[in-house]
C-alpha cells in the first residue's frame, strides 16, 4: 500500500542527531513515464533518499529483450524525475543484500508486480527473505510494455476524439497481464496534487513559460526543459490538449493522453507548474494571468493555427521571445522510429513478457488458494 508515514523522527533521534534513511529503488526504467515516478514518489515517502539502481543494457536484453533508450539515456531521465537523489548504473538483475549494503541503502522498495529472471525467478527474493522490502502500489493503466503496445499499433486508429478521446486502443487477445497489459489510466485530482510541489512563485521571480505536446517524455524534453529553467526562477509548461496536439503532429499522435502528459512532465524536477489544455496561441490574457517573463520555443518547427496565425506573436511583439537549441536531437517521432524500425523484435518481448507475468500471476492465485485451504 501506499506510505506517507511521518519519517521526521526514529528510535527517539532527534532530526539532526538521527541517520537517514536511504530507500533502494532498481530497475530498467526504459522509457521513463509517470508510472516509474509514482513509485519512487512513494518510495520517498517512505524514507529520507532514494537511490535508484539502473540495469545494464546488457542485463536488460538478456532477461526481458532490447530496451528501447540506452542506458545513458535512462540514467538521465531518472536523475530529472524530482524525488530521485541519486542514480547507480549497473545494478544487478537480481537485488542483493550486498548492493543494499554498498550503497548504505535500509531497505529495497518495488511495486506490487511481479518481476522475474529470464529463469523465471522473482529478482527481489533475496531481500524480501532477509525482510528489507517494502512494496508501494504500481500505478495501473500504464508501463513500458503498454506505451510500446501503443506505437506498435500506429498503424491503426487508435486517436479518438469527443466522447473517447482518452480511450486507448487495445489489442485483441483472451490472456492479459494483470500488471503491465494495458489498461485505462484513471486520473484523480490526488494523484495531481501528489505530483504537483505545489508552490507558487515568490515575489520578484522571473516567470518563464513553454508549451507543447511533450508526448512520451523523453531526454530531448528533458534538456530543452533544464534549459528553459535556468532562463529564470519559475518554469510553466502548457501542454495542449489531445485534438490540438493532433491538428499539429498528425498521424495518430499523441501516443499518450492530455492526463497521463500531465503527470509524466509534473515528475520533472524542472517544472514547477503545468497548464492543463493551454491555448496554442500564447495570448496577451495568459502572459498576464501567470504574470510571464520569458517564452521560450526549441528548434522544431513551429506551425501555424489555421495555416495562418504565429501562436508566439504575442510575446515576440512584447520582445519576450527566445528560442532554444536543447543540443539533443531526440523526438516522440524518432523513438517511434525505433520501435517501428525493430516491430518484431519488441512483439516478441511485449509477448515474452505477457506470458510470463500471467504464468507468475496464475501461481500466486493457487498459491493464496493452497494458504487458505490449509
Amino acid at each position: 500500500m501506499e506510505a506517507n508515514g511521518d519519517t521526521s523522527a526514529c528510535n527517539g533521534y532527534s532530526d539532526k542527531q538521527r541517520k537517514d534513511v536511504r530507500v533502494w529503488c532498481d530497475g530498467c526504467y526504459d522509457m521513463v513515464h509517470f508510472g516509474h515516478a509514482n513509485s519512487l514518489r512513494q518510495a520517498k515517502a517512505l524514507g529520507d533518499k532514494v537511490i535508484v539502481g539502473i540495469h545494464t543494457d546488457e542485463e536488460i536484453t538478456k532477461h526481458k529483450g532490447p530496451p528501447v533508450f540506452t542506458e545513458e539515456e535512462r540514467v538521465k531521465m531518472v536523475k530529472g524525475i524530482k524525488w530521485v537523489d541519486e542514480v547507480v548504473l549497473g545494478a544487478p538483475y537480481v537485488t542483493t543484500l550486498d548492493v543494499l549494503d554498498q550503497n548504505n541503502c535500509d531497505f529495497c522498495v518495488h511495486g506490487d508486480d511481479i518481476t522475474m529472471t529470464a529463469e523465471g525467478v522473482d529478482t527481489y527474493h533475496l531481500v524480501k527473505s532477509a525482510n528489507r522490502y517494502k512494496e508501494v502500489k504500481r500505478t495501473a493503466g500504464v508501463s513500458t510494455t503498454d506505451l510500446v503496445g501503443r506505437m506498435l499499433l500506429l498503424t491503426r486508429n487508435h486517436f479518438r476524439q469527443g466522447s473517447a478521446e482518452y480511450d486507448i486502443e487495445k489489442e485483441d487477445s483472451a490472456a492479459k497481464s494483470p500488471w503491465t497489459g494495458c489498461s485505462q489510466f484513471l486520473p484523480t485530482t490526488q494523484k495531481i496534487i501528489q505530483f504537483s510541489d505545489g508552490k507558487s512563485p515568490n515575489p520578484g521571480d522571473k516567470i518563464v513559460y513553454v508549451a507543447g505536446a511533450f508526448d512520451l517524455f523523453h531526454v530531448g524534453h528533458l534538456d530543452f526543459l533544464e534549459k528553459a529553467k535556468k532562463l529564470g526562477d519559475y518554469l510553466i509548461v502548457g501542454l495542449h490538449t489531445d485534438p490540438v496536439v493532433n491538428s499539429y503532429k498528425g498521424s495518430n499522435y499523441p501516443i499518450m493522453n492530455l492526463h497521463e502528459r500531465v503527470l509524466s512532465v509534473l515528475a520533472c524536477k524542472f517544472v514547477n507548474e503545468v497548464v492543463i489544455g493551454a491555448p496554442y496561441c500564447v495570448t496577451e490574457e495568459l502572459l498576464e494571468h501567470f504574470k510571464i517573463d520569458v517564452v521560450c520555443h526549441g528548434r522544431t518547427p513551429i506551425a501555424l493555427e489555421n495555416g495562418k496565425i504565429d501562436p508566439y506573436a504575442v510575446p515576440k511583439t512584447r520582445a519576450i521571445f527566445e528560442l532554444i537549441d536543447s543540443g539533443n536531437e531526440m523526438t516522440t517521432e524518432r523513438i517511434v522510429e525505433r520501435i517501428i524500425s525493430h516491430r518484431l523484435e519488441y512483439e516478441r518481448r511485449n509477448q515474452a513478457k505477457e506470458k510470463k507475468e500471467i504464468e507468475a500471476f496464475e501461481a500466486l492465485q493457487r498459491q493464496k488458494q493452497t494458504q487458505k485451504a490449509g
